[in-house]
């Protein structure tokens, strides 16, 4: 990439992204809304997730405009080999990048000035809490991009610092109380947290940013304060929280399509076109969950026991997931006919925005979830790990816009085809169908009043960048550049 097609007049903000779907996406979103207000930005992701995303885009080595700025992408050699024999363990690869990040991010930052092109601010997302501290020996200020909840925020807080009881190994069933949320049980918060997880290395991984806050100037949520007010207006007490979301809904450059999808998404809008207003249930768990084969039977059968339409994404498994590729009951497509679709990936943005869409079955990710609040579509949630579990438990009791399908993966249990059936269709019609779709187009409303010129996110956005500008100024030019 060629820093001659680059103005150094931009201010230049460097975000540096975790190798996860879930992780970039968000990342990309704020990139675009800071390169609108007229920031060059760069993200910065491993080479472990930059080689798919150029193999599912056709991504050009120029910046691209959005807005009033640019955005363009550096990919780092993260020094991992893959091995072909062995299943690719997120722990260890997380352990890996720490050490290989700490020498390698530091040259690719320098490589901006000696280009011109110095940054002003770093940004980093959860699981890689180390981008701090390299920006602290930098001598750049830092933010972090949080991706979850504010509520998910504020339970990892408290947990780290030991200020509410949690459950334990002798205690596993404790429910938990914070300040300004509702009553947690215990297989409602963040699962990370609980004892059983098979997943302690996340735990860790997450726990690690909270060690470090105090390094980063400003905590940016893709969230909006009217979703979480009250535990976004308790936590800003205790930290410079500012919530900024949603970022999937940019006013300033909708069409800019700048995309890190790491499959490429297949058509199917053409098919939701030919069915009529709210009548297809959309299903999609997401970049990295999978479902036990038992329960993808039981869904497909509750699926055409109900007799709605169906846009269902079954993702291909890759070879070092470690899970058996999907395999979906003999007959059924033949048996669902027209009525139902199966793709690897979808716009999901675009199909929750199609009118021909009645409600989406979700994992709960706090991307989708969202992304169906600002979309106003009710949804059916089936979490199983994380913050899924939280954000379900929010999307049901808190926000109105759900059925409990399911409690997560801790329960250890098969939804029957019966259940499914039975909750795809009072998700889809009568009262209940009525009463979720009426409150999430309010949630749709306030989502897009928070992201106009002048709503509350917009105006956290601005301010975050206004920050960074004037701490640019306060430092000494030379050669006319902004050092």
């Amino acid at each position: 990439m060629g820093s001659n097609s680059l103005p150094c007049s931009l201010v230049h903000v460097f975000l540096v992204s975790f190798p996860g779907q879930g992780h970039v996406n968000p990342l990309l979103r704020l990139g675009k809304r800071l390169a609108a207000k007229g920031l060059l930005v760069t993200l910065s992701a491993p080479e472990l997730i930059g080689k798919e995303i150029r193999k599912a885009n056709q991504m050009s080595d120029e910046p691209t405009p959005v807005g009033d700025g640019m955005i363009r992408f550096e990919f780092f050699d993260d020094e991992w080999v893959e091995d072909e024999n062995k299943a690719f363990c997120v722990g260890e690869y997380t352990k890996h990048l720490e050490v290989a990040g700490r020498k390698i991010l530091p040259g690719v930052i320098k490589k901006q000035e000696e280009q011109g092109l110095p940054v002003a601010c770093i940004i980093n997302n959860p699981f890689i809490p180390w981008v701090s501290d390299v920006a602290e020996t930098l001598h750049i200020p830092s933010a972090i991009l949080w991706v979850q909840s504010c509520a998910c925020f504020s339970a990892y807080y408290h947990y780290c610092h030991g200020l509410a009881p949690y459950p334990t190994d002798a205690e596993p069933e404790i429910d938990v109380q914070l300040p300004s949320m509702p009553l947690l049980k215990h297989d409602e918060i963040p699962s990370f947290l609980h004892p059983t997880t098979p997943y302690p290395f996340l735990r860790e991984a997450i726990l690690g940013q909270f060690t470090n806050l105090s390094k980063s100037f400003c905590i940016l949520m893709d969230t909006f304060q009217e979703l979480e007010h009250d535990v976004i207006n308790y936590m800003a007490k205790l930290c410079p929280v500012r919530p900024i979301g949603p970022l999937f809904k940019n006013p300033k450059a909708p069409a800019s399509n700048v995309s890190v999808d790491i499959l490429k998404a297949d058509d199917c809008i053409g098919w939701l076109d030919s069915k009529p207003p709210a009548s297809v249930v959309y299903i999609s768990f997401g970049s990295i969950v999978f479902l036990k084969e038992e329960q993808i039977a039981e869904l497909a059968y509750g699926l055409l026991d109900s007799e709605v339409s169906f846009l269902w994404v079954v993702r291909p498994r890759s070879k070092d997931s470690g899970y058996q590729e999907v395999v979906l009951p003999d007959g059924f497509l033949e048996k669902a006919g027209d009525k139902g679709k199966i793709v690897r990936w979808s716009p999901q943005e675009q199909v929750l925005a199609h009118p021909s869409v009645a409600c989406f079955l979700t994992h709960c990710g706090w991307n989708s979830t969202l992304e169906s609040l600002a979309s106003g579509m009710p949804v059916l949630a089936f979490p199983q790990w994380g913050d899924q579990v939280t954000d379900a438990k929010y999307l049901v009791d808190e926000f109105k816009v759900g059925i409990r399908m399911c409690r997560g993966d801790a329960e250890n249990k098969i939804i029957a085809r019966e259940e499914v059936e039975k909750c795809l269709r009072e998700a889809t019609s009568g009262p209940k169908a009525a009463e979720m779709r009426e409150n999430a187009m309010k949630w749709k409303k306030l989502a897009a009043d928070a992201v106009a010129e002048g709503g509350t996110s917009d105006r956290n956005l601005q301010e975050f960048v206004d920050q960074i500008r004037s701490r640019c100024t306060l430092m000494p030019l030379e050669n006319g550049k902004q050092q």
